[in-house]
């Protein structure tokens, strides 16, 4: 995690999105402590009650289920499950979903949404860079 957000701050990230299954305390306090603001769901692995206070506490924006928020002009919906995509976000009006769950990367479009899996920070440095600007996602992919 102390990579991706050396990352973030080199390039300038103006947010970090997080889709669950934070694995550490310590990867939550490496997060928060970057001063970038953290837009965050749990997900199925977070089971320990200290990471969802911190998060609860002290992230942007947090859900234990579902987000929907706008940055960059863009408006976004966040969610652990890509198979609560239907529940949380239809008939919505998205420029992008970003879920986890599956700590695999991909890339669609689901009834005119994008909707992007990251992959996982576990298994090396693997996070996207989403541009507000372009609506362009670029996978970084150490696997």
């Amino acid at each position: 995690m102390k990579n991706v957000m050396g990352f973030a701050k080199k390039y300038g990230v103006s947010a970090v999105i997080h889709a669950g299954d934070w694995n550490t305390i310590e990867s939550v306090e490496t997060v928060l402590s970057s001063g970038i603001p953290l837009y965050t769901v749990t997900g199925n692995a977070d089971i320990r009650p200290e990471v969802i206070k911190m998060l609860r506490l002290k992230s942007k924006m947090f859900s234990e289920d579902y987000l929907e928020f706008e940055l960059g002009g863009r408006k976004i919906g966040v969610t652990h499950k890509p198979s609560d995509l239907k529940k949380y976000f239809e008939g919505k009006k998205l420029d992008i979903i970003f879920c986890g769950h599956r700590h695999s990367k991909d890339e669609s479009v689901v009834n005119g949404v994008k909707v992007v899996r990251s992959g996982a920070i576990i298994k090396g440095n693997n996070f996207a860079i989403y541009d507000t600007d372009k609506n362009k996602v670029e996978f970084i992919i150490d696997e």
